[in-house]
């Protein structure tokens, strides 16, 4: 798992484009997962252009501290295989 919050932004730089699981927690013990392609990173949150089929809004944002406290999982999906954010 990446330490700062720096090391997660230049770890998702490097991902742009690519197809993703987002599994975040959506309060009172609900987790939502969803999929999409991470779009842009910013300074201080990341964009995640989402399935159209499956959900009724098209992008959602996070923030890297919400990756380092796990509150966003992200599995990038690399031809049937995931591999987590922060895994070498």
């Amino acid at each position: 798992m990446a330490k700062t919050l720096v090391e997660i932004k230049r770890g998702l730089d490097g991902q742009i484009g690519k197809r993703l699981q987002l599994i975040a927690n959506g309060g009172r013990k609900k987790t939502v997962e969803r999929y999409g392609t991470l779009e842009e990173t910013y300074n201080a949150v990341f964009i995640v252009a989402l399935d159209q089929d499956e959900n009724a809004f098209e992008r959602v944002s996070y923030s890297y501290a919400d990756v380092l406290t796990e509150a966003v999982e992200l599995n990038f999906i690399e031809e049937n295989n995931m591999v987590a954010v922060g895994e070498q």
